[in-house]
């Protein structure tokens, strides 16, 4: 089972976010999935947020590419560490286009029930993000 959990993880990157596939949300995403992620508060449940978010992302950054590194299974859960770049090319919550690019990590749990990704904690680099496109102040020796 567990490999197929993280198959399920792989195509949830690999073709929602990197093929820009929106309509595969609705094959992987259960209906009533949670999304818990702190510099995503409020996302939708179940596909319709998963379609949300890739929107929101894929607009201001265009060229967003996700790479994965570990992909962990156990159980019904799966853990990925995963890397995405992207170019700022259009506005982010307010934030105004800035033509940078940014390099970022971050890590996923998954939860699958049933075929689907039911619920997942994430956290990833926002300030790291914030940093990179000159709106948020670094650390003094960073």
């Amino acid at each position: 089972m567990s490999a197929q959990n993280k198959a399920i993880v792989r195509r949830y990157f690999e073709e929602g976010w990197n093929q820009r596939k929106p309509a595969i949300m609705d094959e992987l995403i259960a209906i009533d999935a949670i999304d818990h992620d702190p510099a995503n508060p409020g996302v939708s449940p179940g596909p319709k947020g998963q379609k949300e978010l890739l929107a929101k992302y894929t607009s201001a950054f265009p060229d967003t590419k996700f790479t994965l590194g570990d992909l962990i299974g156990d159980g019904d859960l799966v853990a990925v560490r995963w890397t995405v770049r992207g170019t700022h090319r259009g506005e982010l919550q307010g934030i105004a286009p800035t033509g940078r690019q940014v390099n970022l990590t971050g890590i996923m749990i998954a939860r699958i029930a049933n075929g689907k990704i039911a619920e997942t904690w994430s956290n990833w680099d926002a300030l790291g993000m914030l940093q990179q496109l000159g709106v948020a102040a670094r650390a003094e020796g960073a």
